[in-house]
């Protein structure tokens, strides 16, 4: 049984008929042809929300000649936009900048400093950019290095630690939300993201198996919009999306239609 709260103050608690056996990972594909892809077509397209610290990563896209997008996907992946995030490997802030050696390298000498939004997003920015040179523009390969460093992924891609190629398949994901799977169905910033109402169903303590799960529910109601992402030590949440309360009703009689309770 876990608490499910959303933005409303409506409290209610699921009941999972089955949690146990949710472990393999959703297979993403080939993560390097999907990035090869974006970088061929999708790059121009604005992204589908107006972002937490906006300015600060369309200043960081220019300033290091990225794609803005990929910049949000990154941040939405590692922090969901929380400039106050840590990860259990002693990662900080919006873009989870590893202290103290990546940020040493950054030039970043104060821990205080990866707090700061902007100073994080730069930092962020320029390490990637740096790694996206020093693999010859592969961004599969440059994410990977991101996540496991640049020590652990050989510039030829062969012999990818397994978590560094499920990584940059899970950045991917977190592009599809941000371009709104690729289709603009609103101006560019007509809409918050910070106004979305979001409600955790259940925490586990790998990301393997938060992805299993959200793609299980995902086959049986396509329609719910749900994600996951890591929240502090070693905790990794899954998370629905709702625009406002008629969609979280809808999506509260989808999990009730997939073999979940809703207990008010």
């Amino acid at each position: 049984m876990i608490q499910f709260i959303n933005k409303y103050k409506v409290l209610s608690t699921l009941i999972f008929l089955s949690v146990t056996g949710v472990a393999s990972a959703k297979d993403t594909g080939d993560p390097n042809k999907a990035w090869q892809n974006y970088l061929a077509n999708d790059t121009h397209i604005e992204p589908s929300y107006r972002f937490p610290h906006a300015n600060c990563f369309k200043v960081a896209a220019l300033q290091y000649d990225l794609p803005h997008t990929l910049l949000l996907a990154v941040a939405r992946g590692e922090s969901d936009f929380e400039t106050t995030a840590r990860s259990k490997a002693n990662a900080h802030g919006v873009m989870q900048i590893l202290w103290p050696t990546t940020a040493n390298h950054l030039g970043i000498y104060r821990l205080s400093e990866l707090y700061d939004p902007c100073t994080n997003i730069d930092a962020g920015a320029r390490y990637l950019r740096e790694l996206v040179d020093h693999y010859d523009g592969n961004l599969h390969l440059a994410l990977a290095a991101y996540n496991y460093g640049p020590n652990r992924i050989s510039t030829n891609g062969n012999g990818i630690p397994s978590g560094a190629e499920w990584y940059s398949g899970y950045i991917f994901r977190h592009l599809n939300y941000v371009l709104g799977d690729r289709i603009n169905k609103k101006k560019a910033g007509e809409h918050l993201y910070s106004q979305l109402g979001r409600s955790t169903l259940v925490s586990f303590g790998e990301p393997y198996r938060a992805e299993a799960f959200v793609s299980n529910l995902e086959q049986t109601s396509p329609e719910l919009r749900l994600d996951w992402f890591r929240k502090g030590v070693g905790k990794f949440a899954v998370v629905l999306i709702y625009e406002d309360r008629d969609d979280f009703d809808k999506s509260a009689g989808l999990l009730q239609h997939a073999g979940y309770r809703l207990d008010n």
